[in-house]
């Protein structure tokens, strides 16, 4: 079966009928997802509103990035530090 992204939209707008008293069954019948996904959309997005959520989204990438960055760099620099020993130019 193919994994359909959904967006904030769909998520929080889904949240808002679950607290509307529709059971995560039907919404999640109507979504085409199961009814396991909607509850982690509670956890992650419950209370929050569109923008807030798009902007959890967007931290969430750049911090991705910023991991990636900080792995890459230290990789780097035991590299130098290897390179260095190996050769002598350590003092």
């Amino acid at each position: 079966m193919s994994k359909r992204k959904c967006n904030e939209v769909e998520m929080i707008g889904a949240l808002k009928h679950l607290e509307t008293g529709r059971t995560a069954a039907e919404i999640g019948r109507e979504m085409g997802v199961s009814k396991h996904t909607i509850y982690a959309w509670k956890a992650k997005y419950g209370g929050m509103s569109v923008s807030e959520a798009q902007r959890l989204r967007e931290l969430e990438d750049e911090n991705r990035r910023l991991k990636s960055l900080v792995a890459d760099l230290s990789l780097d620099k035991e590299m130098l530090k290897a390179v260095i020993s190996k050769n002598g130019w350590s003092s």
